[in-house]
């Protein structure tokens, strides 16, 4: 079994739009063929490379049936360094975004209405993003924009956390 990227393991175009029933399928294909009890009866370095190939694809899918983690390997593999540690720049009206949406935090952790709002915003959000790059990534071909927004939607699922730990 040989695949360069995720995508082509599971025999998938490398788009981010993806048919999440045919990567369910592609992946339950995989994962049985690799599936380390079928290598039980092997010599110990085929059971090793069979667990590896299990890994491998285990790590694949997981990355691609989320859309967030999908962007980002796309991005990626595109050769976009995210400088997700580093680069905290965003563009002035995400800025601003952020500063409101974490004011509505602050009243949601006494405030149910509040934290119903912000989680609202916060779907609404995520939907646009995922519109977003699917027209950056797919159509456009513009990662490092792709990218920009990757890292846009980070904070997002980061502030979603925050609002998920708060008890109503």
């Amino acid at each position: 079994m040989a695949a360069d990227d995720h995508f082509s393991l599971f025999g998938l175009p490398a788009t981010f739009e993806l048919d999440s029933q045919a990567l369910e399928t592609a992946w339950r294909d995989v994962a049985a063929r690799v599936h380390p009890d079928r290598f039980a009866t092997a010599s110990a370095p085929e059971r090793r490379v069979a667990m590896q190939w299990a890994a491998r694809a285990n790590e694949a899918y997981r990355q691609l049936r989320d859309p967030l983690l999908r962007a980002r390997y796309l991005c990626e593999s595109a050769g976009v360094d995210l400088q997700t540690e580093s680069n905290t720049a965003m563009a002035p009206a995400f800025l601003m975004q952020q500063m409101e949406w974490r004011e509505l935090l602050d009243e949601a952790r006494h405030d149910e209405q509040a934290r119903r709002t912000l989680d609202a915003e916060l779907g609404q959000a995520r939907a646009a993003m995922r519109q977003t790059l699917a027209d950056l990534i797919d159509k456009r071909k513009d990662y490092p924009a792709a990218g920009q927004k990757v890292r846009e939607w980070m904070f997002i699922e980061k502030l979603a956390q925050e609002l998920a730990s708060i008890q109503p």
